[in-house]
């Protein structure tokens, strides 16, 4: 599947910005199963950017800076992605979770991959006991690897409420997780803790997902969001799996990453600083598009 992607942020700012200083994760990374094909960024009505260093995680990163006062920016991120990447299928020959563990434990990769920087709390995503009790059943260290990681996502799908007003994107997983409400960042962030609890790499990964419309209607075009999974380390020999707790899905062919991290701290599509007063308002809106697909236009 090649994928046309087109995400607009618009920042709406109550008093003129005299300056900017942001960094842009909204390029997709190249990853095992999706390649980037081509990639364009740009900002309105000024800006300037030029690559910057990844601090952390997965990411490509671009650094903004404005230094001309402005009302109002819009970044316009567009990218082609061919995915091609299978559903998994749990094998006799998996590895099982303790076997996961002790070989993270065991590793010396030092690269940004290495399941040695996922097994422990970070910032945004600290060990609870309540969180770790609740997935406990799944994480049997006997258990076959795939078949943990896809039944412990399965179970939270099922006992969890997709609710957007229930959290903020500030929101603690231990808020969420006594509320059973939330949505695809707060799922995913339960479900990490309660992996790290039990010894396992566990990484937070953010992108895409298709939606897909009902049966003869159109996809709208802007309709789309940005979306939250969880990556969970099987192995040298399976390496990176990804599961979506907000469906109870494999991650394959309808997934695009765009970056991967320890939370979301690490991988925000936009964060920075900015040098202004008065109240500022963002809206984003996300397309993503099979190429030769039928589209509508969304109502704004």
């Amino acid at each position: 599947m090649i994928y046309d992607i087109r995400h607009i942020t618009r920042f709406d700012y109550g008093n003129a910005v005299k300056f900017a200083r942001c960094n842009l994760r909204l390029r997709p990374i190249d990853w095992p199963g999706q390649q980037v094909e081509d990639y364009s960024l740009t900002v309105a009505p000024s800006g300037r950017t030029y690559p910057a260093r990844a601090e952390a995680g997965l990411a490509h990163v671009t650094r903004l800076v404005v230094e001309e006062p402005v009302r109002r920016l819009t970044i316009e991120s567009r990218a082609r992605v061919r995915v091609d990447r299978l559903v998994p299928v749990p094998q006799a020959d998996d590895p099982t979770l303790g076997e996961v563990a002790a070989m993270a434990r065991a590793s010396t990769d030092l690269s940004a991959a290495s399941p040695a920087a996922y097994l422990y709390p970070s910032p945004l995503i600290p060990l609870d006991r309540a969180i770790a009790d609740y997935c406990a059943p799944d994480l049997s260290p006997d258990r076959n690897a795939l078949e943990a990681g896809i039944a412990l996502a399965r179970r939270i799908q099922d006992d969890f409420a997709f609710d957007a007003t229930a959290t903020l994107v500030d929101t603690p997983p231990h808020e969420a997780f006594a509320k059973r409400r939330g949505v695809c960042q707060d799922f995913a962030q339960i479900m990490i803790s309660g992996l790290r609890a039990a010894g396992l790499p566990a990484a937070y990964a953010s992108g895409y997902i298709r939606t897909i419309p009902p049966a003869g209607q159109e996809r709208l075009v802007g309709a789309d969001a940005t979306h939250a999974w969880v990556l969970l380390w099987c192995g040298p020999a399976r390496g990176w799996v990804g599961v979506d707790p907000t469906n109870g899905i494999w991650m394959a062919g309808d997934h695009i990453v765009v970056a991967i991290g320890r939370d979301y701290a690490e991988i925000a599509p936009v964060d920075g600083v900015v040098l202004g007063s008065g109240a500022q308002a963002m809206d984003v809106s996300v397309d993503v598009a099979p190429q030769d697909e039928p589209v509508a236009v969304a109502a704004s």
